[in-house]
């Protein structure tokens, strides 16, 4: 069956960095369109980034764009998210997810991030 399994997240202050990783089992990994979406509390989820299957083509949400960075190695079947420049209102649960902007069909678990002094 499909697993998807994040981690890396962890606290963090504000300008600091964190790579989160989603190790995916149970498909073929380099077929599908891979996205992270995260939650904050009391909100509702928010997808961040996509990738294309040949990591030729990234999408980011407006508010990430220039900090997060998005990758993938189809060799060892993990997804990643670099964070820099990290900001109080990027805490949330960050979910590995399979497919493109708001039409996934697999998630993981989460790690939660904490950005805070």
């Amino acid at each position: 069956q499909v697993q998807l399994v994040e981690s890396g997240g962890g606290l963090v202050q504000p300008g600091g960095s964190l790579r989160l990783s989603c190790a995916a089992s149970g498909f073929t990994f380099s077929n599908y369109y891979m996205s992270w979406v995260r939650q904050a509390p009391g909100k509702g989820l928010e997808w961040v980034s996509a990738i294309g299957t040949g990591s030729g083509t990234t999408y980011y949400v407006d508010s990430v764009k220039g900090r997060f960075t998005i990758s993938r190695d189809n060799a060892k079947n993990t997804l990643y998210l670099q964070m820099n420049n990290l900001k109080p209102e990027d805490s949330a649960l960050y979910y590995c997810a399979r497919g493109r902007r708001n039409d996934y069909d697999n998630w993981g678990q989460g790690t939660q991030v904490t950005v805070s002094s």
